[in-house]
């Protein structure tokens, strides 16, 4: 079960990460970048597309900014999903957010989105995914698959309504590097303590 301590000793290794490798633009004490790329989901789509999303451990904000073209069918939804069974493959339930994410364009075959999510507020998870789970407990756990790359985000059209493109987040080099060694770190923390 993911706790506040879990979320704490995650954003420790983040400044631990920033300390020991120098803050980069893609990773800082406080703001994690994630990024994807938007590839057909289903036999027959053809959309594709990019994504950027920041998740900010001290703010509890996730900044989604993406473009995506192509598609077969027109936008109805769009969603973060978390958690799948392995890295970078399967299907998860959504996450984030309930209904579609807020705002998003419905029915273009093109189109950019941007949108600042609050992590703190229950109503940006469904139900689903933060079960009984705090805000707080739902943000790491959500980070928490950010990290090991198992989630993703995913465009659903009129043509493919379970989706037409996706993408898994993952934190882009040299960030994946960073959070190798703060995850080194944060192991010779414990061992030496214990």
């Amino acid at each position: 079960m993911f706790t506040l301590s879990t979320y704490k000793r995650g954003a420790l290794a983040v400044t631990m990460a920033a300390t020991l490798f120098g803050t980069t633009a893609t990773l800082d004490a406080s703001v994690i970048e994630f990024v994807t790329t938007f590839a057909p989901e289903a036999v027959g789509a053809t959309g594709e597309g990019r994504a950027t999303v920041l998740f900010d451990t001290e703010a509890q904000t996730l900044t989604l900014d993406a473009d995506f073209s192509g598609l077969t069918g027109t936008t109805s939804v769009a969603h973060i999903h978390c958690c799948t069974a392995l890295a970078g493959t399967g299907t998860a339930g959504v996450a984030v957010t309930p209904g579609t994410l807020p705002d998003f364009p419905v029915g273009v075959t093109a189109g950019t989105y941007f949108r600042v999510l609050d992590l703190a507020s229950a109503a940006t998870y469904t139900a689903g995914f933060r079960g009984l789970l705090t805000p707080e407990e739902a943000s790491a756990k959500l980070l928490a698959g950010m990290l090991t790359g198992n989630s993703y985000f995913n465009i659903h059209t009129s043509r493919f309504p379970g989706g037409e493109i996706r993408g898994f987040l993952q934190v882009p080099e040299p960030g994946t590097m960073a959070l190798l060694g703060a995850a080194l770190a944060g192991l010779a923390l414990r061992r030496r303590r214990q």
